[in-house]
């Protein structure tokens, strides 16, 4: 059995302090956000919102991300249950239900409004995907194997199994073409599948803008997009897995339904 401990942590003096999030809207009954990295209580180099999986892998500590995820429910979604995923770069989409545990995916999809979804990133692209009217909600992890496999495209067609039909999708923080250097024919690769992945980086060599394939995969669905980005490299207040290494932490997509 695990000792118990007790943890106290040092809160924001004001709100203003606790900005926790690059984004938020709200759209009829469904709401969403993407997260930046202030208003946690992470230490350095975690500093501070990271919402990786509590013990995962980059090594903060799992009271903290404990922590840091309660405040943000707390604002976001009091009272709901959280459904996340065990990430794989992958095109598969999960039903999201409390009682089965983390499963292994790339994609949630939910018409429940007692959950919120949530999917982690540090450079990959975290899409929402929603029917307002239909009452459907999705988030996806999109890194270069899910945008080559088309896990985007899987979130929607689950999400019309569910009953919707006209859907707003909106792109998060990731990692744009200028600064994702990729090997050559790892960039063929990818946009062999999707064309509009291919790019170069501001210094002159091929790279992936996934960004950009995501967007192309949604469109050709029928799907409008709101983009909601900025380079996650670029940008202090947000998390990189290419700037920092494998001690980056993590932001998340959010979506809800309320009732």
């Amino acid at each position: 059995m695990r000792a118990s401990t007790t943890t106290t942590w040092t809160c924001p003096t004001s709100s203003s302090e606790l900005t926790l999030y690059h984004f938020r809207e709200r759209l009829g009954p469904v709401e969403l956000a993407f997260t930046d990295r202030h208003g946690g209580v992470s230490r350095v180099p975690f500093e501070s919102l990271n919402l990786a999986i509590p013990g995962g892998a980059g090594g903060d500590d799992a009271d903290a991300v404990r922590e840091n995820h309660a405040r943000v429910l707390a604002d976001f979604a009091p009272g709901l249950a959280l459904v996340d995923l065990s990430q794989v770069h992958s095109a598969v989409v999960v039903g999201a239900d409390p009682a089965a545990g983390r499963e292994r995916g790339d994609g949630l999809v939910t018409d429940r409004s007692d959950v919120v979804l949530l999917v982690r990133a540090a450079d990959c692209v975290p899409v929402v995907v929603a029917d307002p009217q239909a009452r459907v909600v999705g988030t996806a992890h999109a890194g270069r194997e899910g945008v080559r496999a088309g896990v985007v495209t899987e979130t929607v067609a689950a999400l019309r199994a569910l009953g919707g039909s006209d859907f707003t999708a909106w792109i998060g923080p990731h990692v744009c073409g200028r600064c994702y250097e990729v090997p050559g024919s790892l960039q063929d690769d990818v946009a062999a599948v999707v064309p509009q992945a291919r790019a170069t980086t501001s210094w002159g060599t091929p790279s992936l803008d996934l960004g950009a394939g995501v967007r192309a995969q949604l469109e050709a669905d029928d799907v409008r997009v709101v983009d909601a980005s900025t380079c996650t490299r670029e940008s202090d207040d947000l998390f990189s897995y290419r700037r920092d290494g494998a001690r980056s932490g993590r932001l998340a997509a959010l979506v809800r339904l309320h009732p």
